[in-house]
C-alpha cells in the first residue's frame, strides 16, 4: 500500500544526530512511478522521511496511520483525482492542517483555481524544479510544526478550562451544553464559520480565569461579600490575559472580558452599553444564562424552559439584555425544542 525511504541526513546533522529534530515524514502520492521516484530521491537527500502511495485511495488509507507532515499530491489519478483526495482531507479534524502541494503537467488558470478550492496550499507543475520543490516543502513543514504548536498550545488551554469546570461538581456539562447550544443558535442566526467557532470555544473557555479564584470564593455556598465579589470579577481580566498570547483566540477575547456586561451600562467590568457589547458577547451571554437556569444549581432548582425565559425577559425589562436579540433567541428556541422533540419520538 505504501512504502518508505530511508533517510540521508543534511549535513548538519551528520556530527550530532542527538541534537537534530525528527526528520519530517513528506509522503508522495502519484500514480505515475518515475514521478514519484524522482520527488523520492530528491526529498530523501534532503533530509526527509519519504513515504509513497501510489493512487488516492491507498493515501487515505494510509494518512491517518503515517500522519506525515506535508503530501506531494499528484491530481491526475485513476478512480479519485488529487483535488478529491484533498477535499477529504481538509474536511476531517484529523488532518486538516496537514499541507498539500499538487503535482501537475497542468499549467492554467482553471486548474490552480480548482486547487484553490480544494484546500491545496500550493501547486508545482511537472517537471517540477528540484531548488523549487526543496524550498517550498521546507516552507510548508515548518508552517504545519508551528500550527502543531499553536494546536497543542490551544488543547491546553481547552484542559485548564475543563480542570476549571471539575472543580464545581454542580456545573456539570454545562460547558458542553453551551457548546452545542451555541452551535445551533449561530446557526439560526447565520452567523459565518470563523463566529460560530468563537462561539464554541468561548463556551469552554469564557470562566478559564477562575483557576486563579480560591476554591473559599468560587465553591462559596452562600452570597460573596463586597470584597469576594470584587475578587470574582478578577476572573474575566485572569481568562483574558492567559488567553491573550494565542492569536487564534482573539475573537474569544471580547467574550471572556464582558460576558459580565448589562445592555443599560450597569454591568462590569467596562461598563459598556448597548450595541459597544460586541454582538458575540450578547449571543454568549443569553445562551449562558438560559442554561444556568435550566439546570440545577445549590442555591436553585432547575428551572422549566417557559420560567427561564420569564426570567430572561425580566432581565430584558431591567435594561440589562438587548430586547430584539431576546425575541430572536425565543423564536429559536421554539424552533430548537420542537425539531428536538420530533427526533426523540420512536
Amino acid at each position: 500500500m505504501w512504502r518508505e525511504f530511508p533517510v540521508h541526513p543534511p549535513s548538519n546533522c551528520m556530527n550530532a544526530p542527538s541534537f537534530c529534530p525528527d526528520p519530517a515524514k513528506v509522503l508522495v502520492v502519484d500514480d505515475y512511478s518515475p514521478s514519484r521516484t524522482m520527488a523520492i530521491d530528491l526529498l530523501s537527500v534532503e533530509g526527509y522521511r519519504v513515504l509513497e502511495a501510489c493512487d488516492g485511495h491507498h493515501a487515505l488509507a494510509c494518512i491517518p496511520v503515517l500522519q506525515p507532515d506535508l503530501i506531494l499530491l499528484d491530481i491526475s489519478m485513476p478512480g479519485m483525482d488529487g483535488f478529491e483526495v484533498c477535499r477529504r482531507l481538509k474536511q476531517d479534524e484529523a488532518t486538516r492542517l496537514i499541507p498539500v502541494i499538487f503535482l501537475t503537467a497542468l499549467d492554467d488558470r482553471r486548474t490552480r483555481l480548482q486547487g484553490i478550492e480544494a484546500g491545496g496550499d500550493d501547486l508545482l507543475t511537472k517537471p517540477f524544479d528540484a531548488l523549487q520543490l526543496s524550498a517550498r516543502v521546507k516552507s510548508l513543514v515548518h508552517q504545519r510544526r508551528l500550527n502543531e504548536d499553536l494546536d497543542h498550545a490551544s488543547q491546553a488551554l481547552f484542559s485548564i478550562a475543563r480542570a476549571v469546570e471539575s472543580r464545581d461538581p454542580h456545573t456539570g456539562d454545562h460547558c458542553e451544553r453551551l457548546s452545542k447550544l451555541a452551535q445551533a443558535f449561530g446557526q439560526y442566526l447565520a452567523l459565518p464559520a470563523t463566529q460560530l467557532r468563537d462561539l464554541t470555544w468561548a463556551s469552554y473557555l469564557h470562566d478559564i480565569g477562575k483557576v486563579g479564584i480560591p476554591d473559599a470564593i468560587l465553591l462559596k455556598a452562600g452570597p460573596l461579600t463586597l470584597a469576594e465579589q470584587a475578587i470574582m470579577r478578577q476572573h474575566v481580566f485572569l481568562g483574558e490575559n492567559i488567553c491573550r498570547p494565542l492569536r487564534t483566540m482573539h475573537g474569544v477575547l471580547p467574550i471572556i472580558r464582558h460576558h459580565h456586561e448589562r445592555w443599560d451600562g450597569s454591568g462590569h467590568p467596562d461598563g459598556l452599553k448597548g450595541d459597544e457589547i460586541p454582538w458575540l458577547v450578547q449571543i454568549f451571554q443569553i445562551i449562558d444564562i438560559y442554561d444556568a437556569l435550566t439546570h440545577e444549581r445549590p442555591y436553585k432548582p432547575a428551572f422549566s424552559v417557559d420560567k427561564a425565559l420569564a426570567i430572561l425577559w425580566d432581565e430584558v425589562n431591567r435594561g440589562w439584555r438587548n430586547p430584539a436579540l431576546m425575541a430572536q433567541f425565543e423564536g429559536f428556541l421554539q424552533e430548537h425544542l420542537a425539531v428536538a422533540s420530533l427526533g426523540s419520538q420512536p
